[in-house]
């Protein structure tokens, strides 16, 4: 490490507040190499902190920790709302610890746009989840990210598979473009329907529908049955429709139920199976590395956009033009232009 970092990590750690664990990222690493999951929920709350000291210790804890990172299988899961998402994730991990698996739950609720207020409420739906000794729930408000997915998911997710954890779900919060944000950072993208309920595709977009690597249609249990096995067929036709994936993955549809566990079997099943199709054609590497790419864009994007906010001269700006905006003296394209400029001066 260099001095003028080593520097500024020191006063990064000198300027938490006392109520902190004064703790090096070393050590919160070492904790969290040894499953320590209050090290690994403090690490977590560093890097969704908004303080700049925090993000700096962020930032080291995630580089010592990449090495122990990758050996996971990323899960995405998505779906309308009222799918029964949280359900899902509770029976399925239940099951997956049942087989000897460790699971982490990366769950992101929805933000208020209004009073930014986040229910945070996983745990509450997760009850016997949360207790299992062998998962790990961490809720995460969406904020102000794209399409509710909060920016730090992808560096909680690797530490968690630093921590030793064998499967990560993430859920997105079933709206927006957070299902296209998820699938950039996961392995495996499952979407939930359900059966009966109208329109075939029940307003999913249609880039949902390409993006998925599995259908799984919920609550197929008691007198849904046979509304389950019309959907099931009606889907498989929909897939039909939709271009072939660039490795070859043929989508699978299946049916499953939280209510009496049916179906988690399958859904491990093709796990496994999409698993094993891109391991074997040497293409979950290459997958993972284009979206380490693109993870590196973003964060540069991320930090244009900080630097321009973080520069009293812009804020000034911004607040002028702001009212020039509202006063119609100026569009909103023009001004843009000139804080443009402005960050290139």
């Amino acid at each position: 490490m260099s001095d003028s970092k080593k520097n500024a990590e020191e006063k990064a750690l000198s300027g938490l507040k006392k109520k902190a664990t004064p703790l090096l990222p070393q050590q919160y690493v070492d904790g969290i190499l040894k499953g320590d999951r209050n090290l690994l929920s403090q690490a977590i709350t560093l890097i969704e902190s908004t303080n700049a000291a925090h993000r700096i210790i962020a930032e080291e804890i995630i580089n010592l920790a990449l090495p122990h990172s990758g050996k996971s299988i990323r899960i995405g899961i998505t779906g309308v709302p009222g799918v029964g998402k949280s359900s899902l994730i509770e029976t399925f991990g239940t099951y997956l610890t049942s087989i000897d698996k460790k699971v982490a739950v990366l769950a992101i609720d929805p933000t208020s746009p209004l009073s930014k207020g986040s229910i945070l409420g996983d745990k509450t739906r997760m009850e016997n989840l949360s207790v299992n000794p062998n998962a790990f729930i961490r809720p995460s408000a969406a904020a102000d990210s794209l399409g509710g997915v909060a920016r730090k998911t992808r560096e909680a997710m690797l530490l968690c598979e630093a921590a030793g954890f064998d499967i990560i779900i993430i859920e997105t919060v079933g709206v927006g473009q957070s299902e296209t944000a998820v699938h950039r950072m996961t392995d495996f993208f499952m979407l939930l329907m359900l059966a009966g309920a109208g329109d075939q595709l029940q307003g999913i977009k249609r880039g949902i529908m390409e993006l998925c690597d599995a259908l799984f249609i919920t609550k197929a249990d008691g007198d849904n049955l046979k509304n389950v096995t019309r959907a099931k067929a009606d889907y498989i036709s929909a897939l039909h429709f939709y271009p072939p994936k660039p490795s070859g993955w043929i989508p699978k549809v299946d049916a499953c139920s939280s209510l009496d566990g049916s179906g988690m079997d399958k859904i491990w099943d093709v796990v496994n199976q999409h698993h094993e199709w891109l391991t074997n054609r040497g293409m979950l590497e290459q997958i993972r590395l284009e979206q380490d790419l693109e993870w590196m864009q973003e964060t540069l994007r991320d930090k244009v956009l900080d630097s321009f906010y973080a520069d009293a001269q812009y804020r000034e700006n911004l607040i002028r033009l702001e009212k020039q905006i509202r006063e119609k003296q100026i569009t909103p394209f023009k001004a843009a232009e000139e804080l443009f400029e402005l960050g290139r001066n």
